[in-house]
């Protein structure tokens, strides 16, 4: 596809995934970057960890994926070094509920020129419960029980409905946005539903990256998909 002379973004593929469980919460990507037909590296890992129990996962515009970690990473994290701005005035990692309102702000004030990035967190928040909050461009997010971005997406997503049958957030009164699976069974899914997509998108494959976050923290996995 030709693109304008002024066209500054480009979309490097990738597809995200996320389920939220009753003590857990399961975030997934690939790791293939790529370009049209070209493959730019096959070990790109699209997640980042934001808190103990906060992950935040993007597909998109490699250039402005980056920044948007950068940019959250530096208002609230402890680097190896520095104690910045969060944690230093409330003693405490900001939790998964309040980076959801910290990302949502955060694209809102770049709306005229957005992040070109497809978003999902998740992690677990005050209540030890699985959370998931799903963004648009500009900084509209929901809480859902589960999620997926990317090149991928509608094929992952039906399969998602499908399965889970999340409740609508419309039926009073409101019910928890969690998925009856258990942990071991959401991923399994999540396993399931990426080597199905990667028959379909070019752009999803390789490697897939899988973070699962709980009471005893961050536990990640790998799993060898298509590399054609």
């Amino acid at each position: 596809m030709a693109l304008r002379g002024d066209w500054v973004y480009e979309n490097n593929g990738g597809t995200c995934v996320a389920i939220a469980g009753s003590d857990y919460c399961v975030v997934a990507a690939d790791t293939r970057l790529s370009v049209g037909y070209s493959i730019y590296t096959r070990d790109y890992s699209k997640i980042c960890k934001l808190a103990d129990k906060c992950v935040l996962a993007s597909s998109g515009f490699q250039g402005d994926m980056k920044a948007l970690q950068k940019n959250l990473s530096a208002k609230h994290l402890v680097s190896h070094v520095h104690l910045h701005i969060y944690q230093h005035q409330h003693n405490k990692q900001m939790s998964c509920p309040a980076m959801a309102r910290l990302l949502s702000n955060t694209l809102y004030y770049k709306r005229f020129f957005p992040y070109y990035t497809f978003n999902i967190l998740g992690g677990l928040d005050n209540e030890g419960k699985g959370c998931v909050y799903s963004y648009d461009a500009v900084g509209s997010y929901e809480r859902v029980g589960y999620s997926c971005q990317g090149t991928g997406g509608a094929l992952i997503m039906p399969v998602l409905d499908n399965q889970l049958k999340s409740p609508s957030p419309l039926l009073l009164p409101s019910r928890d946005a969690v998925t009856p699976l258990s942990e071991s069974e959401a991923v399994d899914l999540v396993k399931d539903v990426f080597a199905s997509a990667t028959e379909r998108d070019i752009y999803t494959g390789d490697k897939l990256e899988i973070i699962v976050v709980n009471a005893t923290g961050i536990r990640q996995e790998f799993l060898d998909l298509r590399k054609d």
